[in-house]
């Protein structure tokens, strides 16, 4: 990566770049990586701009597993993706696969195992340390000849001729053919540019962190379904796993202020022994939760991305998985425009990128929209049929075979 000039005063004029990626994220990240081959084969200019300051990826040092870690689960078809960015192999490194999806309801008998062995796969997908995932990454950027602007925030941006103008905190001005918004949708530029979002609160609080179990996993990731909301546990090397415990708004604080042992003692009444007892439990951290769409994902020199396109429920694990086939996919589109003779930010290809995602967002959407709010109504008729319906998809192949390709994140 070529390092920016730190000065207000280092440029008086606007430096033009192909694609400026706004947010060095995971999902800019992988943007970034997925250009590598466009840059070196079209000559293709790239700038990242990244808000927080960042650790070198290429100090060993900065990688320091931690109980604590935040980790994300990565489909099957995104672990794919990775291959192809040639990335994966280090991911795996600090990767649980999952061989075994568990689906239930408590309380009920209805129960769906979705297995990898059944799909002939080695697993369904896997669990990563989102810092380990972001130090893969930001190694393979720093082999890229890059304009990296970090830390860096784009303090204005506007439409010009072409593309955008973004003045950055640094100093500089770019003035890019397409810009990425892959900032996570906090930084208010989508608003600036008058691009609003359609939100719909779950009235729903994820309280999130990791947790030692006295029993192996064994690879098998849960996902239980109680009157309060959802439930997920996620494999994580040896045997500690990743709670996603959805609260109803506001009775998160309750358990977010209980000793360890309390919360433990009530962790285990809510789960059950099935992963044996619940040992210790790291740090916890709570998030609200609501489905956030963009009214608009592209106009002419601007694409949407990751979690400033589409921020959905953690349970069902479909976020970064969607915002990741998004990335591959503006990676194709740019790359068909390319060889048409368009510029990477042409309304044409910008076109060509929403058609490919219209019907993809749109599923994973409605998917994991409906399953948060059919399994989150508490009512004896439907509860009954919803037990009925998970015994009947364990007992039917196809259907459950359909349910768990969609879980490795692949639509046939």
């Amino acid at each position: 990566m070529r390092a920016s000039a730190a000065s207000a005063a280092a440029t008086a004029t606007a430096r033009r770049v192909d694609v400026a990626i706004v947010g060095g994220g995971l999902v800019g990240a992988s943007l970034g990586a997925a250009l590598a081959p466009v840059m070196a084969r079209e000559g293709l200019e790239v700038a990242v701009i990244e808000a927080a300051a960042l650790p070198p990826a290429d100090d060993a040092s900065t990688w320091q597993p931690s109980f604590d870690a935040r980790a994300s689960a990565i489909a099957a078809g995104s672990a794919a993706h990775f291959e192809s960015l040639g990335v994966w192999q280090a991911m795996a490194e600090q990767a649980s696969p999952i061989s075994l999806i568990h689906v239930s309801e408590r309380g009920r008998l209805g129960t769906t195992r979705l297995r990898a062995d059944e799909l002939g796969v080695e697993a369904l997908g896997y669990v990563i340390p989102n810092a380990w995932m972001g130090r893969v990454l930001h190694r393979r950027l720093g082999q890229l000849a890059l304009d990296w602007h970090c830390p860096a925030r784009v303090e204005a941006i506007a439409p010009i001729a072409g593309g955008h103008r973004l003045k950055l905190s640094d100093g500089e001005v770019i003035e890019a053919g397409l810009t990425v918004l892959a900032d996570g949708g906090r930084s208010g530029l989508k608003e600036a540019l008058g691009i609003d979002s359609r939100e719909a609160p779950y009235d729903q609080v994820a309280l999130i962190c990791n947790v030692a179990v006295s029993q192996p996993h064994r690879g098998v990731a849960y996902e239980r379904f109680t009157p309060q909301g959802p439930m997920a546990l996620l494999p994580l090397p040896g045997q500690a796993m990743e709670l996603v415990w959805t609260h109803p708004a506001g009775a998160e604080q309750q358990r977010l202020a209980l000793s360890d042992r309390a919360f433990l003692d009530q962790l285990q009444e809510a789960f059950g022994d099935r992963v044996g007892a619940f040992l210790k439990v790291g740090k916890r951290h709570a998030y609200p939760l609501s489905l956030i769409t963009a009214r608009e994902t592209v106009r002419p020199g601007l694409a949407v991305l990751g979690n400033a396109a589409h921020a959905l429920h953690p349970v069902a694990g479909q976020g970064f998985n969607l915002a990741l086939r998004g990335v591959m996919d503006l990676v194709e589109a740019i790359e068909a425009g390319l060889a048409e003779g368009r510029a990477p930010g042409d309304r044409a290809t910008l076109a060509d990128f929403e058609a490919r995602r219209e019907a993809d967002q749109r599923n994973v959407i409605r998917f994991s929209d409906g399953l948060i709010r059919v399994f989150g109504i508490d009512q004896p008729l439907l509860s009954r049929a919803r037990a009925a319906g998970l015994i009947g998809l364990n007992l039917l192949g196809p259907l459950r075979r359909s349910l768990a390709r969609r879980a490795m994140g692949r639509q046939r």
